[in-house]
C-alpha cells in the first residue's frame, strides 16, 4: 500500500469512527445554543463562544457563572479548571504527534475535543505501526464530522431557541457522550480502578465550587491508575 493510500484510508477510518458521535454532538450543540441565547447572548457572541472555545463543558460552566454575575476572573479560572483535562490529553498524544510540524500541532490543539482524543488514543495504541502522517490523517478524519457539526448545531440552537420542545431532553447528550468514550477504554484493571475512583471522588466532592471537586477526583484517579499499573507489573514480575 502506498503512503498516500494509507493516509487516505486513515482519514476515512477516522471519519467513520467519528460519525456515531453526531448522535450526541448535535443535541449538545443545540442545547448550548438555546442556553446561551436564553442567557442574553446575541448570535455573534454565541457563535464566537463555540468557535473560539470549542469546549462544551467549559462553555456551559462559563455561561452559568456569567448568569450568576460572577467576576470575570472567576469565570476564566473555572473554565480553565474544567478544561485542564486537555493538558492531560495533549501529554498523552505527545509521543505520537509531538514531532509534527508546528502548524499541524496548532490545529491538533485547537480541535482537541474529548471525542477526538478518545478515538485517537485508542487507534494509536491499537495500530502502533501507523506513521505520523497516518495518525494526523486519522485525527483529522475524526474531527471532520464532530467539530463542524458542533458549530452548526450551536447556530441552529441559537436561531431556533425556545421553539425546541422540552420533551426532546437535549441534556441527555452530555452523559451519553462520556459513557461512549470511556467504555471502550476500560481495558485493564488500572483503567477500571481509575474510573471507579474518579466517579466516587467526583460524587463525593460535588459540593465544591467551579469544578474543583472534579479536578481533585481526576488527579486521584490518575494516581490510582498509576499505582495499580505498578502493582500489576510487580505481581507479574514475581509470578514470572
Amino acid at each position: 500500500m502506498s503512503d498516500s493510500t494509507a493516509i487516505r484510508d486513515a482519514y476515512w477510518r477516522g471519519v467513520r469512527h467519528g460519525l456515531p458521535f453526531l448522535l450526541v454532538i448535535v443535541p449538545f450543540g443545540l442545547l448550548f445554543g438555546v442556553a446561551a441565547t436564553n442567557a442574553g447572548l446575541d448570535l455573534a457572541q454565541v457563535m464566537g463562544f463555540s468557535i473560539m472555545v470549542i469546549a462544551g463543558a467549559a462553555q456551559f460552566t462559563a455561561l452559568q457563572l456569567m448568569g450568576d454575575h460572577a467576576p470575570v476572573v472567576l469565570v476564566l479560572a473555572a473554565s480553565l479548571a474544567v478544561n485542564l483535562r486537555m493538558a492531560m490529553y495533549s501529554a498523552a498524544l505527545t509521543p505520537h504527534l509531538g514531532k509534527a510540524k508546528t502548524w499541524q500541532k496548532a490545529l491538533v490543539a485547537y480541535f482537541m475535543v474529548d471525542q477526538a482524543y478518545a478515538l485517537a488514543a485508542n487507534e494509536y495504541e491499537s495500530h502502533r505501526e501507523m506513521s505520523r502522517a497516518e495518525k494526523l490523517a486519522y485525527y483529522a478524519g475524526v474531527c471532520t464530522p464532530v467539530c463542524p457539526n458542533w458549530y452548526v448545531a450551536t447556530l441552529v440552537g441559537a436561531l431556533v431557541g425556545a421553539q425546541i420542545p422540552p420533551e426532546f431532553a437535549l441534556d441527555f447528550a452530555v452523559p451519553i457522550t462520556f459513557l461512549a468514550m470511556i467504555g471502550p477504554a476500560l481495558r485493564t484493571l488500572a483503567h477500571v480502578a481509575a474510573a471507579l475512583v474518579s466517579v466516587v471522588g467526583a460524587l463525593a466532592l460535588s459540593f465544591l465550587p467551579s469544578g474543583v471537586g472534579l479536578m481533585i477526583a481526576a488527579l486521584a484517579a490518575m494516581v490510582t491508575g498509576a499505582q495499580v499499573e505498578l502493582w500489576v507489573a510487580r505481581r507479574k514480575a514475581v509470578q514470572g
